[in-house]
């Protein structure tokens, strides 16, 4: 079964990754859109993995990611 919870937080990290971007950065895109939080407040959402879909959604503009795949290897 999959959790969800860290599905969403693995898609996240990996775009951040991908774009060498860390949280520092991300707090400061997340500002220039008008999302409002600091580094740390963040680093625990993401890790936890228990954010809103609007905050996934505000951290892929911030990043500039258009697409992103939601496959997994669970077939569920």
């Amino acid at each position: 079964m999959t959790n969800w919870d860290k599905e969403a937080s693995l898609i996240l990290k990996a775009e951040l990754t991908r774009r060498d971007i860390n949280y520092r950065v991300l707090a400061s895109r997340l500002a220039a859109i008008g999302v409002i939080d600091s580094e740390g407040a963040i680093a625990n959402k993401i890790s936890r993995g228990s954010f809103r879909m609007s905050f996934f959604l505000q951290c892929m503009k911030a990043i500039g990611v258009e697409t992103v795949s939601v496959a997994t290897q669970d077939p569920e």
